[in-house]
């Protein structure tokens, strides 16, 4: 079974070149894209920039993605927020954020989300990690090696269907070197995603492992992804292999909790 999988820096469903706020720029966008399971950053609750939306229920709504779930990383002033998002084709039954902030530096995290994915042959638990992580160079590689280190990530079977992607602000290509030694795979040569009127830099990434096969990475080219955000989406297609639980049991459960 194949799943389409998007990653999206919305900018608040601002645009980057004529900085005017349309959702449904980016609506229009995702829904051409077809996706299962669509990762966000920059996404806006209650600021006044974007007409106090609660984007995520919005883009939700209006792509007909009725699961999904956000989780703020910075307060704004005047009022609200804006985070990490999971919008998902299938039921989302579990989530939690797990936070990569360094001290002095923005405030960072992972939204992790737990799918189950149900279609004729197929019955597996795919966790999700959504990332949006640091400008500095040391700072981005610290935030994967705690996230490599973090419950739940670290407490995963090896072959438990895992996909992580998002705004890695991977500015010299190097971090899919730091995620191989754990196992993960992508595509080499990644598409230019930033900013989005003429890319020059791969910024956005995503990256799977486990009982999962990595099929094809595009980047969106339409018009609209022009001016809709300042990046680009990019949209993985994945196979997930059906599940075979084994004498050892069931590896697509959830990790245990860690103990004090």
């Amino acid at each position: 079974m194949k799943l389409r999988v998007l990653s999206y820096n919305i900018h608040k469903c601002i645009g980057g070149i004529d900085r005017r706020y349309e959702p449904s720029r980016i609506v229009e966008v995702i829904r051409k894209l077809d996706c299962d399971v669509v990762m966000l950053q920059e996404v806006d609750a209650g600021v006044k920039r974007s007409n106090g939306d609660r984007q995520a229920e919005l883009l939700g709504e209006q792509l007909g993605l009725k699961y999904h779930t956000w989780f703020p990383n910075v307060d704004i002033r005047g009022g609200g927020q804006y985070g990490n998002a999971i919008l998902s084709r299938y039921p989302l039954i579990e989530s939690s954020n797990i936070d990569l902030t360094l001290r002095f530096k923005k405030k960072r995290s992972v939204l992790h989300g737990v799918l189950r994915v149900r279609h004729d042959d197929v019955d597996r638990t795919v966790h999700v990690f959504n990332m949006h992580l640091g400008l500095a160079r040391y700072e981005r590689m610290r935030q994967l090696d705690m996230f490599l280190k973090s419950h739940p990530f670290a407490h995963l079977h090896h072959d438990t269907p895992v996909v992580v992607g998002g705004d890695l602000n991977d500015v010299y290509g190097g971090l899919g070197e730091l995620l191989a030694p754990s196992g993960f795979r992508g595509i080499e040569r990644r598409p230019l995603t930033f900013p989005a009127w003429g890319p020059v830099r791969a910024l956005d990434a995503i990256f799977v492992r486990g009982a999962v096969e990595f099929c094809k990475l595009s980047r969106c080219d339409s018009d609209l992804a022009r001016r809709a955000s300042d990046h680009r989406p990019i949209l993985a297609e994945v196979k997930l292999e059906p599940h075979h639980a084994n004498k050892h049991g069931d590896h697509d459960h959830k990790p245990p909790t860690p103990r004090p």
